[in-house]
């Protein structure tokens, strides 16, 4: 009986074969390399990689995909499959030392952000991300700063990896057809990095507080986290709004930020 796609795994089917060529040579995936493709649902994508490179990692959370799945293509070569929430999996643990991770995915756009923010926690054993994602998704993600859609995700992502938009993708190409367009999104974490961040977790909270009061200046956006001295310690206008620094900016504003609590909790230290 045929698989009907699940709304609670956010499951679109790609079927344009036009689509599906245009993918592969994106990803141009090569014998030897260590790709890991997550969410394969029916194979569209997953033949022409298990093809190209003999051994191919999956990651389906549906049970119910996995024995079809096998049966269809396990005979083009070894593939292994993980019956994980891709959210809780360890990609560290596929890690061999020689090679690290090529990720596909074609992503349930429900959860598309989590996954990606867990993805780029683990940069370290990625070469590059190939990935589906809502076209606005993808839009944010590669925003310049200035653009209305820069926001925190665009800084967030672009502070780790580059980011290209590589095609966009219709409704039609997809079974069932979702409510949104879609687009294929080439992430590659940056070696080494351009703007190396102290404390990350510091830099991921001025993130996140700047931009959800975007309207508002810099200033007072952050005036939960930042001193004024630290502004011109940093070289950064408290004037601006958030969508008017670039990652250089933030990265220094963070690591200003980082460098004067240190100085702050060594002084109390000693008193």
């Amino acid at each position: 009986m045929e698989h009907q796609p699940r709304k609670r795994f956010g499951q679109n089917f790609l079927h344009d074969p036009a689509i599906i060529e245009r993918l592969q040579a994106f990803i141009d995936a090569r014998p030897g390399e260590h790709l890991l493709e997550i969410g394969p649902g029916q194979g569209a994508i997953t033949k022409g990689l298990l093809t190209a490179v003999g051994v191919l990692e999956v990651v389906e959370l549906d049970r119910d995909l996995i024995e079809p799945l096998r049966q269809r293509l396990g005979s083009l070569g070894d593939l292994r499959i993980h019956n994980v929430d891709a959210l809780k999996f360890d990609l560290r643990s596929l890690a061999d030392g020689a090679h690290r991770l090529r990720i596909v995915g074609n992503l349930p756009y429900n959860i598309s952000t989590p996954l990606l923010f867990h993805f780029l926690e683990q940069a370290d054993c990625i070469d590059d991300l190939h990935l589906m994602l809502q076209k606005e998704v993808v839009e944010r993600i590669v925003a310049a700063p200035g653009d209305k859609i820069y926001g925190r995700l665009s800084v967030m992502v672009q502070s780790v990896c580059s980011a290209s938009c590589l095609l966009r993708i219709g409704s039609g190409a997809f079974t069932p057809a979702p409510k949104v367009e879609s687009a294929f999104l080439r992430l590659r974490p940056l070696r080494p990095r351009r703007h190396p961040l102290d404390d990350p977790a510091l830099h991921a909270r001025i993130v996140t507080a700047a931009f959800g009061q975007r309207r508002k200046t810099l200033r007072n956006s952050l005036s939960g986290l930042i001193d004024p001295a630290i502004f011109e310690d940093a070289d950064i206008n408290p004037t601006l709004r958030a969508e008017n620094l670039d990652v250089a900016s933030y990265a220094r504003l963070s690591n200003a930020a980082s460098l004067a609590l240190r100085s702050l909790t060594s002084s109390v230290s000693k008193q």
